[in-house]
């Protein structure tokens, strides 16, 4: 069951490491790019690719985790499978909710730029608050699957101790470094 642990730590690792990625290809666009339309154009397309990945790794995690949880603390198998629905739910309210929102927003905006809109205005004021609802959806994702990811990894490891310890050739108490 190690080989699947190893497999589930790196789907995880792979979606918290596109999450990064995500997150420096936005301010890159917005920063480099002539139009903020362009811009969040890429960002749009680059976060469905996230959602869409961050739910379909936390089915596959969520399901290995019912092969993977055998000689485990069942505590720790169900605050793993809690943290990765996190992530699941997460990046589907990202997609189907808040996504939905945001298109929204811009179907009333009759295909206006957004700069175009004042400061104050009804919809440049829902679509700056659904953009926030967005990020704060994917940074609470991120988190779980981070603390999804230690406790995998911890899961893992108290495992190989024990297997360790009965082991007469194991140095690792006399040579503490």
């Amino acid at each position: 069951m190690k080989f699947l642990n190893d497999i589930r730590l790196l789907l995880l690792g792979l979606w918290l490491g596109g999450s990064v990625f995500f997150m420096a290809v936005a301010q890159v666009a917005f920063a480099i790019l002539p139009e903020r339309e362009l811009a969040g154009a890429i960002v749009g397309r680059s976060l469905t690719v996230l959602n869409f990945a961050g739910m379909a790794i936390a089915v596959l995690i969520l399901l290995m985790s019912f092969v993977t949880a055998r000689g485990t603390s069942v505590a720790l198998a169900w605050i793993d499978r809690l943290l990765i629905l996190i992530v699941a739910i997460a990046c589907a309210v990202g997609q189907f909710v808040i996504g939905f929102m945001i298109a929204s927003v811009r179907l009333q905006m009759g295909g206006r730029k957004i700069d175009e809109f004042s400061a104050d205005d009804p919809l440049r004021i829902q679509f700056n608050q659904a953009h926030e609802y967005s990020v704060w959806v994917l940074a609470a994702a991120m988190i779980a699957g981070l603390i999804a990811f230690f406790v995998i990894a911890n899961r893992r490891t108290v495992a190989a101790k024990s297997a360790t310890t009965n082991d007469p050739y194991n140095f690792e108490k006399e040579f503490k470094i």
